[in-house]
């Protein structure tokens, strides 16, 4: 079988392509030599060994994986592994003990991976994720961090756990900073750092390798007290079979860790390759991989260099060059060998600080601090148990961390599948369609009836959850209980036993409940499981609709209220509740905020142009703003526009005739927008003008200095109105007559959002913006 991507299938290959393959190897070969002896010798093996493991194994893995452009080598967490193995067993660093353990660690790890291949161990790394690998990730890297500190100021690397660490670093400060190596291990790293923000594309830490070698050519460093690399043989790795006789009296040591060092190759590796190939739609083989991993270690086992594993960080290096296939493994396998064989006599020039920074500066892009930061935004149990497990690496060790990492995964899954999504159901009359109350603004619940929508499988551990949630919402007139089912997928014999409970207890009490918009599957297992009297009693529907007729509640339905919770009408939000704001649905408590901000650039964005038209503001609101759009959301939407830009006059930023002419087209759109809305539903626009109303009262509180302007374009909007379209100039008087609605719903509580001038671009709105412009340009 052949794959795409793999050397094997280069069969096609378009020789086009050398051109950015070749070049990718070369650089990933050199920035390998500083990241791989670095890595090295956090595993414990002198430094050849970090370049034997960026020769055979990378071209071995490029001869079988079906990723076109993943980078295979030395890699932190297998390495911080191997080193707290050899650290726990009282083996010397880059003692001879350790040349002849190591590559039996990595033989076994390879024979780990590929037992999981054979028996399909491979599958279970899906329930790894990534929140649990992203916090061990982070912790490995925190680890080596603090391990490798000292070595920037002239000091030895750390060993063991937190506590450990910490000590040797305030020890080693307090007796031995040697500050030529600190400048030199600070300035790598802040160079480093600078570089990949403003220069990404240079491989800064391969030239950092070849300025400290130089300065320690020009200016003998060594005579100053700073400690260089020892000097590595030249010549290429001698292939030899590890001595499993090293295994006697620690067996089961040795295989339990080398067991979790093929998990973490193979859940790191697999979760990454992945999750880079759905830039491209890179077809991946997740067995065809787990070989590959197999392959390249048991490649590392013979040249004897530890358990090597998938590199993001070169990954990004390699895409960055646009690499298109492992062409580029031969290329920089082939330029490690040349480098073995005649340019080894430099790295005795390296300076460790200078080795420290660049080894530092990689596990600082490694780490997933990013993605705690979102998880902190949209799932504290998950941002949770990301810093659990990191902080179990960072205390207790890797090993620990492995274990805890996998329990929280399983924990994890337990916890989301015994409490799915779930909520209530309210109409929205003319779209004639359910929405969550909770969610989206307007809508309403039909009295008599509650209609709850639970999604995912409903079994043992959340069945009590939707008795007890639905025994809390009914009330006294409620007439039917309808389950919106659509989402559950499936149901065990425990949840038909609750679910006919709650149905014989509701039913006692005249209460109708019902299961409905769910798949023919599920109605199976309901009558394989017992519950054949719902559907006797047809309490088992096919829709909503139907459930609510046969209770005798039919179109058009009767509301309820708005209260509590349900029906918030934001004062500066959405303008009417008869039509769901599409963007609100879309991006829920963010949609205002995001909205707020696309508008001032595009403001900031319209200033610079001459001519402004119709088709062109559409353009970019669906650039901008994507697909999730209606014209409530789009009048909202103006209404921002039009505040922004009276802002950027008062404030100087757009010249007076300019504002003019960009504002007369945009008012010419929102006046023929006024009467798109009043053709498809008056009432709506009497909201949409109330709620407007109100929202200017804030833009005056806020910014009374800009007030004036936007009170002329407010005007010049009247008078578009009263020449194209009178009638609707005439509700909008009497309306302001009659000022802003009392009885409109509450004010919804303030969401945490940023005022209004600042002109923070989030990325993926504003992104669609600029390249709209530039493409027009």
């Amino acid at each position: 079988m052949e794959l795409q991507g793999s050397l094997m299938s280069l069969k096609g290959y378009n020789l086009q392509f050398l051109k950015k393959d070749i070049p990718a190897g070369i650089i990933i070969a050199l920035v390998s030599i500083p990241i791989s002896i670095g890595y090295s010798l956090v595993a414990g093996l002198p430094p050849v060994y970090g370049l034997y493991g960026s020769l055979l194994p990378i071209l071995a893995y490029g001869l079988i994986t079906s990723s076109p452009r993943f980078v295979f080598g030395v890699d932190a967490a297998p390495a911080a592994l191997v080193g707290g193995m050899l650290y726990s067993m009282g083996v010397a660093f880059q003692s001879d003990d350790a040349i002849r353990l190591v590559p039996v660690i990595t033989l076994l790890t390879a024979a780990w991976i590929l037992i999981a291949r054979l028996i399909g161990l491979g599958k279970l790394v899906r329930f790894i994720s990534s929140p649990v690998m992203g916090g061990f990730i982070t912790g490995i890297c925190c680890t080596i961090i603090l391990m490798q500190i000292p070595k920037l100021y002239g000091g030895d690397s750390g060993r063991g756990e937190l506590y450990e660490l910490m000590i040797h670093i305030y020890n080693t400060m307090v007796t031995n900073v040697h500050i030529p190596s600190l400048i030199l291990g600070a300035g790598t790293i802040a160079v480093i750092m600078i570089s990949r923000k403003f220069i990404p594309a240079v491989p800064m830490s391969a030239v950092m390798m070849f300025i400290g070698a130089g300065i320690t050519y020009v200016m003998h460093l060594e005579s100053y007290g700073v400690k260089l690399l020892p000097s590595v043989r030249s010549g290429l790795p001698s292939l030899a079979i590890p001595d499993l006789s090293l295994l006697h009296g620690n067996v089961r040591t040795m295989m339990l860790q080398t067991l979790i060092i093929a998990i973490v190759i193979i859940s790191e590796t697999l979760l990454a390759t992945n999750n880079f190939a759905l830039k491209y739609d890179d077809r991946i083989d997740n067995n065809r991989e787990i070989i590959a991993y197999a392959v390249g270690n048991l490649a590392g086992a013979l040249v004897g260099c530890c358990p090597v594993n998938g590199s993001v960080s070169r990954s990004n290096i390699a895409d960055q060059f646009g690499v298109k296939s492992q062409v580029m493994s031969i290329s920089a396998a082939a330029t490690m060998m040349l480098i073995l064989l005649f340019g080894t006599g430099f790295i005795h020039l390296l300076p460790v600080p200078v080795l420290t920074g660049i080894v530092i500066s990689a596990l600082i892009s490694s780490t997933e601090f990013s993605l705690a930061a979102t998880l902190h935004k949209v799932d504290k149990t998950e941002w949770k148990i990301f810093y659990v497990v990191m902080f179990t690496v960072l205390i207790f060790g890797t090993i620990y961390g492995v274990l805890v990492g996998i329990i929280m995964s399983f924990v994890t899954v337990i916890i989301r599948a015994s409490n799915p999504p779930r909520s209530r159901l309210g109409y929205i009359q003319e779209k004639d369609q359910f929405y969550p109350v909770d969610r989206t603004t307007g809508t309403r619940e039909i009295k008599g009836a509650l209609i709850y929508r639970f999604g995912g499988a409903l079994f043992f551990a959340n069945a009590n959850t939707i008795k007890e949630e639905i025994d809390d919402l009914v009330t006294d007139d409620i007439k039917a209980v309808i389950i919106e089912a659509s989402g559950i997928t499936s149901i065990d014999v425990t949840a038909v036993e609750r679910l006919m409970i709650l149905y014989n207890k509701y039913k006692e009490r005249g209460v109708k409940l019902f299961l409905t918009e769910h798949s023919g599957n599920l109605n199976d297992q309901l009558r394989a499981f017992g519950a054949e009297q719902m559907f006797k009693d047809y309490a088992i529907v096919p829709h909503i609709y139907q459930a609510l007729k046969s209770v005798g509640i039919t179109k058009p339905y009767e509301l309820g209220d708005c209260e509590g919770d349900i029906c918030y009408l934001p004062i500066s939000g959405s303008a009417g509740s008869s039509q769901i704001a599409e963007f609100e649905w879309a991006y829920g408590d963010q949609a205002e905020a995001r909205m707020e901000e696309v508008a001032n650039s595009l403001a900031d964005k319209l200033i610079t142009l001459e001519t402004v038209d119709d088709e062109m503001i559409r353009e970019v609101e669906r650039n901008a703003l994507g697909s999730n759009w209606s014209e409530i959301d789009e009048e909202k939407f103006l209404d921002f526009l039009e505040f922004q830009l009276a802002h950027l006059l008062e404030l100087g930023k757009i010249d007076p005739d300019k504002f003019q002419r960009v504002r007369e087209k945009i008012l010419l759109y929102h006046a023929k927008l006024d009467s798109q809305i009043n053709d498809r539903n008056s009432d709506e626009l009497d909201k949409i003008i109330k709620t407007r109303m109100v929202r200017e009262e804030q833009f005056k509180s806020r910014f009374p200095a800009a007030y004036h302007a936007f009170a002329e374009e407010r005007a010049r909007h009247r008078e578009i109105l009263k020449n194209k379209y009178p009638e609707i100039l005439e509700r909008i008087k009497r309306l302001r007559a009659e000022g802003p609605d009392a009885s409109q719903p509450r004010e919804k509580p303030e969401q945490d959002k940023s005022s209004f001038p600042v002109l923070h671009e989030l990325e993926q709105f504003v992104d669609g913006v600029k390249d709209y412009f530039h493409l027009k340009n």
